[in-house]
């Protein structure tokens, strides 16, 4: 997405400074209601309408977002149901949300950690951790699956950045994409209906996913280009490897937990589907469930946790993981990285001469803006941009139309949760953004 207009210091301080806030809380199931929109709309009058607008023009049945300044409380609005119909519960801080593309943050964070901690190197070969990545080939042309023998090693710092020359099925065209198809590397579910298809051309382990894109051919050298990728996936059994546990395990243990996020699933547990959101399709102007909530595909556990696109949220975990990301690593006065490897994760870690351009929102990506990077996981602004983000913003977003960010500068960070593709269909980020900022001008 584009993260423009981010917030001011001085009116968050204002802002979040007020009585009428979203207090954290752990959350319950079932979830309790969400705040009044008159208490929340008193802090943010503009971007509540907004989200009112949304529901009452019926582009969304509702939706969530999460903005906080600081170790302040975080401020939630919400509008709207978590799917259609008058018995859905209310959308509100502890619904469920599938976050897609922003596992990608969560699992570069995993893999962070393990560099702080020696166990992976950054600029590491990933052949160091699975063999069958050593003699790579790349693609003479896209239109054939012809080869030539890779001119330098992928690196950890290759699959955090997209640079590792690996291709992704929303993204890749040709006679490679018809490879990815045939080794069934589509990490990523999608409903109930076509799971069983898509499952039974799967890998049914991460080890073995890894292993079988190793023999796809690359569309570039290593290091020498960016393209969208299955490398966040890939990063997945490098953690595995490196740390001698599962890598939702893993997750869980260096992540979920310590940071309290209790509403973060790669399984959504039964007892927790009245919370869960259902996923819509728009055809047209029309929109119909993709994947109910009470049959979703996330009921049942997916082949192997997808270190891309394959966690179920709500808009309260993912505060809170920004939050720690926000303070350098730590919240709450417990800590899961050192600041200086924070503030690795969310600088310009693309190799020399490599640049980022930006990348379709409907896959949860940047779209044009200020000078950009990449980071582990998420993009980077590389300058200020007046009345906007600061440079350092790190932050990346989710197919459905999810959506979050991290000013470490300013110390906000903002998220927004809904479900629908295309994740473009309205444009809700930028707006989103842009009521924000009017609701901001009336604290400076």
């Amino acid at each position: 997405m584009r993260y423009r207009g981010m917030i001011s210091g001085t009116a968050l301080i204002a802002l979040l400074g007020g009585g009428a806030l979203a207090m954290e809380a752990a959350p319950q199931s079932p979830p309790p209601p969400p705040q009044s929109t008159l208490a929340i709309a008193s802090a943010l009058p503009a971007t509540q309408a907004l989200f009112a607008s949304y529901v009452a023009s019926s582009k969304m049945p509702g939706i969530v977002g999460a903005f906080g300044y600081g170790d302040r409380p975080t401020v939630f609005v919400s509008a709207g149901r978590i799917a259609d119909g008058p018995d859905a519960a209310p959308a509100g801080p502890d619904s469920l949300w599938r976050v897609y593309s922003m596992t990608k943050p969560i699992t570069a964070m995993a893999a962070m950690i393990l560099i702080e901690e020696g166990k992976i190197k950054l600029d590491e070969p990933v052949s160091d951790f699975i063999p069958a990545f050593k003699d790579m080939k790349v693609q003479l042309n896209p239109d054939t699956l012809e080869t030539r023998p890779a001119t330098r090693p992928i690196t950890v710092r290759n699959l955090l950045t997209h640079t590792a020359g690996l291709g992704y099925n929303i993204i890749t065209k040709g006679p490679l994409l018809k490879e990815y198809e045939r080794l069934g590397l589509n990490p990523a579910a999608l409903n109930a209906q076509m799971e069983p298809k898509m499952r039974t051309l799967r890998p049914a382990t991460l080890e073995e996913f890894a292993n079988r894109v190793a023999t796809a051919p690359l569309i570039a050298d290593p290091g020498t280009k960016w393209s969208y990728s299955i490398g966040l996936d890939v990063m997945g059994r490098v953690i595995e490897v490196a740390s001698g546990m599962s890598f939702d395990g893993f997750v869980q243990k260096r992540i979920f937990d310590p940071l309290k996020m209790t509403s973060s699933y790669w399984t959504v547990p039964a007892s927790e589907v009245g919370r869960f959101a259902t996923n819509y399709l728009f055809i047209g102007e029309n929109r119909t469930p993709l994947d109910p909530a009470a049959t979703s595909v996330w009921l049942s556990p997916p082949s192997f946790p997808y270190g891309g696109a394959g966690l179920v949220m709500s808009a309260r975990d993912y505060d809170r993981f920004l939050h720690a990301l926000q303070n350098g690593g730590t919240l709450d006065g417990v800590r899961v990285l050192k600041a200086g490897t924070a503030a690795l994760m969310m600088s310009n870690l693309l190799p020399p001469g490599v640049t980022f351009t930006g990348v379709s929102a409907t896959t949860g990506g940047t779209t044009a803006g200020p000078k950009l990077g990449f980071g582990a996981g998420g993009s980077v602004y590389l300058e200020d941009k007046p009345g906007g983000p600061s440079k350092g913003t790190y932050g990346w977003g989710g197919a459905a139309g999810t959506a979050a960010w991290v000013d470490p500068v300013r110390h906000t960070r903002g998220t927004v949760m809904v479900n629908y593709f295309p994740g473009d269909k309205w444009p809700m980020r930028e707006q989103a953004v842009a009521a924000l900022m009017t609701d901001f001008a009336r604290y400076q």
